[in-house]
């Protein structure tokens, strides 16, 4: 199978730009022996460069240049599929931009297709490298430093009120939860705490509800929330705001959801105004305009609401526009990885753009790598919940590791 990948990093500071011949004498022997074309574009400081071959040999050599310390900030734009090459030769062919005006290089780059038919201007893989020649993807294209940089400092100063006294309470409760922060890390700050439901066994929580027939899964999805709201009572999170989890369908099948929520609420000492009720986007929603009136009664009690897992469910967008959340949570696939891909980066971006025209406020989701943070704070987003700040824990208020700079 022939494959296409095209990335794009930066060279390392301290390697001499006339180092570049030898790399690419090295690399067009290598691409030779493995059948790889590789086209290779430098500006004086970015690398661009479609490759292209068996599949295998492709990932095989891309895998080495991941690893290569010569250059960083290594963001891969496209991995695709084709019948034919675009480029008729392997090995390595260097364009350098400082040797080319933008009119010419793209022409020159042509001159090296294999056919006319294949490789022209509405070629998906070209128009990447039109954007390139052209700087016009400077403006979503962020630099971060190295994981290094950063040091993530635990504050020792989690409310551990009653710990011990709480486990034990705990143990008999049908329904535990673990706590997990949402943070702005720059401001140390906590937004809210998120009460997980920690399952019995090994099996993720929602796994567990669906061993329960249909009729019961709503109504244990409910009524956990009891536990959660008295577990917050009893950590005495005072004015914090919490996040609890619901399956949107809860809000309709089980009669009187609202008031059940409201009224345990209440009995615990909190007030709606501190609670975020979390719809996740994993479910469908048979009966929206039912979700949507139950989701009205929450926000006139003073409730807000978020949308979880976002951008790996069944609804999508649709969600924005009915339900109008107060906050979206990305999903962690989309945020694994981040600042190593071109496609989540664009996705991720447009979540952003989208939300900020809304004045919705996002949160990453499942951050556990410094370069993903980084990322992610320089496309625009403050808030982060994950185990690089802080793993869930169950019972309790974990620690939280703030970064200071190394």
């Amino acid at each position: 199978m022939l494959s296409t990948i095209i990335y794009r990093s930066h060279l390392a500071d301290d390697v001499p730009v006339k180092a570049l011949e030898h790399m690419v004498v090295k690399a067009n022997n290598n691409n030779e022996l493995y059948d790889v074309t590789g086209i290779l574009l430098f500006n004086g400081t970015h690398f661009f460069q479609l490759l292209e071959g068996p599949e295998e040999a492709v990932l095989a050599i891309y895998e080495g240049i991941c690893g290569d310390q010569r250059h960083h900030n290594l963001v891969e734009l496209l991995r695709d599929y084709a019948p034919a090459r675009r480029f008729g030769n392997t090995g390595m062919e260097l364009f350098d931009l400082r040797e080319y005006d933008k009119e010419s290089v793209l022409q020159a780059v042509l001159d090296k297709g294999t056919s006319k038919y294949q490789l022209t201007y509405n070629d998906r893989a070209l128009q990447f490298l039109r954007t390139f020649v052209e700087a016009r993807e400077k403006e979503n294209y962020f630099e971060i430093p190295p994981a290094n940089y950063w040091d993530f400092v635990s504050d020792d100063a989690a409310d551990n009120v009653c710990a011990e006294e709480i486990a034990i309470a705990a143990a008999d409760e049908p329904y535990r939860f673990a706590m997990q922060p949402i943070l702005d890390p720059f401001s140390c700050q906590t937004d809210s705490l998120e009460a997980i439901l920690h399952s019995p066994g090994d099996d993720s929580p929602l796994e567990h509800l669906s061993q329960l027939s249909r009729d019961k899964i709503y109504q244990a999805d409910l009524h956990s929330k009891k536990f959660a709201f008295a577990l917050a009572s009893k950590l005495g999170i005072q004015g914090q705001r919490l996040s609890i989890n619901l399956l949107p369908m809860s809000l309709v099948m089980v009669p009187n959801a609202v008031n059940f929520l409201l009224s345990e609420i209440e009995a615990n000492g909190l007030v709606p105004e501190q609670i975020v009720v979390e719809v996740t986007e994993h479910e469908v929603i048979s009966r929206i305009e039912d979700v949507e009136a139950a989701i009205k009664q929450l926000k006139a009690a003073g409730i807000s609401l978020a949308i979880d897992n976002f951008g790996a469910g069944y609804a999508g967008l649709a969600l924005l526009v009915q339900f109008q959340p107060d906050r979206v949570k990305i999903d962690h696939k989309l945020i694994r990885d981040v600042h190593k891909s071109g496609s989540k980066q664009a996705i991720v971006q447009a979540i952003i753009k989208c939300c900020s025209s809304l004045e919705i406020t996002v949160i990453a989701t499942g951050v556990e790598k410094a370069q993903e943070w980084m990322w992610l704070e320089a496309a625009g987003i403050y808030n982060f919940q994950g185990d690089l700040f802080a793993a869930p824990k169950l019972n309790g208020i974990p620690a939280v590791a703030w970064p200071e700079k190394s």
